[in-house]
């Protein structure tokens, strides 16, 4: 009991010590001991890594998840360690309700066909930005809040502990400048000595848990290259997944033909389809029937591009939309290419970007 009496006397000491240090330095009344220049800047630096990391994490979950809400219930679901609900993302409900009102417009019109592979695709893309919304979270986001809740805390834990060691030492200091007495010089010298070596003991820990914020950037920078890897894989699923729904959506006439459930002489507002505009020039388009034509000949035929296409390699041919160019058949192409050739330019070209003309 005695000792713990002495403990917290002692204790309340030393507080009250280094608040009458810390109260007079900034009062001017008395000297501070200055950290090294070299262990200023890696205090400097490990507060500005705190501060970018917390800005791009935050920036990240706002891209990732941009409703404030379901934010702070996923946040509040990982705190209590439960399982957020499962839901839909806006791509999912999007391809559901076009899915589900193809069905109902009947999936033999070319409408409702049309409805449901747009939603097929939409719910495709769904999975691929759940996929993405995993990856990094497990790879960036997390590796990101480790450090903040690990490493910086234990930082911000030395670096407190060699404040208080820094107020001990100009304490000590101050009491050896006060002593007059040679009894009372020694008891401070010998103080000034036991608080200078916890002192320099405690600065080299701190500046060994400083200078390891590097291998924290070097880290970083890897779970950085794992999430633009992550990014680079959603964007070219997103981006083959609508290659190859519009490439479905080109085979559908230009008009719809009405459902089954309207008569062709219903008195409702017609519906205008917005076709590309044509220069007069041009000959006039012809069936797409022609394609087949022109694969069983040996002939060549004017197209006019319907959209820009980029060439996926050396074989094939970059478009322009609206641009004229001669294309033809060769023996054992895959019927949904054709051969392309503008001037002295000649590649593959995928028939779906094309319009035969007369």
């Amino acid at each position: 009991m005695d000792f713990n009496v002495k403990r917290l006397a002692a204790d309340a000491g030393t507080f009250l010590s280094r608040a009458v240090q810390f109260t007079e330095e900034k009062l001017g009344q008395a000297e501070k001991t200055e950290l090294d220049a070299h262990l200023e800047n890696l205090l400097g630096r490990a507060e500005c890594t705190k501060h970018w990391t917390e800005k791009i994490m935050k920036q990240t979950e706002v891209l990732l998840q941009p409703n404030p809400n379901v934010r702070m219930e996923e946040f509040l679901y990982e705190k209590l360690e439960k399982k957020a609900p499962t839901r839909f993302n806006n791509h999912e409900l999007l391809g559901q309700s076009m899915i589900d009102s193809g069905n109902e417009f009947g999936p033999g019109t070319a409408y409702g066909n049309a409805l449901i592979k747009c939603g097929e695709t939409e719910k495709q893309i769904g999975g691929a930005e759940r996929e993405l919304i995993q990856s990094s979270a497990i790879n960036f986001l997390t590796p990101f809040r480790n450090f903040l809740e690990g490493d910086f805390k234990t930082i911000l834990k030395e670096r407190k502990l060699l404040q208080n060691k820094r107020l001990d030492l100009d304490a000590a200091k101050t009491r050896l400048k006060k002593a007059r007495m040679a009894d009372a010089r020694a008891v401070a010298e010998q103080e000034l000595r036991i608080t200078q070596s916890e002192f320099d003991r405690q600065a080299e820990i701190t500046r060994l848990l400083l200078e390891g914020v590097s291998s924290t950037h070097a880290h970083h920078l890897r779970c950085l290259n794992d999430f633009v890897e992550a990014q680079t894989t959603y964007y070219a699923q997103c981006y083959q997944y609508m290659v190859d729904l519009q490439k479905q959506l080109g085979s559908f006439p230009s008009t719809f033909s009405s459902n089954n459930n309207q008569s062709s002489g219903s008195a409702g507002a017609s519906i205008s389809v917005p076709t590309i505009p044509l220069s007069a020039s041009l000959p006039a388009p012809v069936a797409s029937s022609g394609f087949s034509e022109l694969r069983n000949s040996s002939g060549s035929r004017k197209a006019r591009v319907l959209y820009d296409y980029d060439a996926a390699g050396s074989s094939e041919l970059s478009l322009l939309a609206d641009e004229v160019i001669m294309v033809s058949s060769v023996p054992g192409m895959d019927s949904d290419w054709l051969m392309g050739e503008r001037g002295n330019q000649k590649g593959k070209v995928p028939i779906t970007y094309l319009e035969l003309l007369n």
